[in-house]
C-alpha cells in the first residue's frame, strides 16, 4: 500500500469515526426533547398540570415587537457628519508639528532653562532627599547576607 492510499484510508476511517460520533451524540439528545414524568411520584400530577399549563408558552405575541428600521436619509446625515468631523480632526493633526526640525541640542538647552526657571518649594527639595535616603537604605536591606560555612 502506498503512502497516498494510507493517508486517504486514515482519512476515510477518521471521517466515519466523526459521523458516528456526531450520530451518537444527537441520539443521545434526542430524548432529551421527549420527557416522562416518572408516575410513581408523589409529585407527579402537580407537574403534569404544570406542563399542560405552560405547553404552549411562549408565544410570538409575548415577544416584544422588533423596532422599526432608521431613516435612510438620517443615517445619511450622521455619515456625512462624522465625514466632516473626521477631515476637521484630520486637518487639525495635520497642522501639529511631530518632531522638531531645529537643532535638538538647543530644544534640549530651552527645556533645561524652563525646568530651571520653574522654582522648587523647600519642600519638595526635602522630600527628595528623604526619597534618595530611603532607597539607599533599601538597598543596604536588600543585599544578600553573606554565606553560611557549612563545613
Amino acid at each position: 500500500m502506498t503512502t497516498g492510499e494510507m493517508n486517504a484510508l486514515i482519512r476515510k476511517n477518521a471521517a466515519l469515526c466523526v459521523v458516528l460520533t456526531g450520530a451518537g451524540l444527537l441520539s443521545a439528545c434526542g430524548t432529551a426533547f421527549s420527557p416522562r414524568t416518572d408516575t410513581t411520584s408523589p409529585v407527579a400530577p402537580q407537574v403534569q398540570a404544570l406542563v399542560d399549563a405552560n405547553r404552549e408558552y411562549p408565544r410570538w405575541e409575548d415577544f416584544p415587537r422588533a423596532a422599526a428600521a432608521p431613516d435612510p436619509t438620517a443615517i445619511a446625515v450622521q455619515v456625512n457628519t462624522l465625514r466632516v468631523s473626521g477631515g476637521a480632526l484630520a486637518g487639525e493633526a495635520a497642522r501639529i508639528d511631530w518632531q522638531t526640525s531645529g537643532d535638538a541640542a538647543a530644544f534640549a538647552r530651552q527645556v533645561q532653562e524652563r525646568v530651571a526657571a520653574t522654582p522648587v518649594a523647600p519642600a519638595s527639595a526635602q522630600t527628595q532627599a528623604e526619597i534618595e535616603a530611603r532607597m539607599r537604605a533599601a538597598r543596604e536591606r536588600g543585599r544578600a547576607p553573606p554565606p553560611i560555612n557549612r563545613r
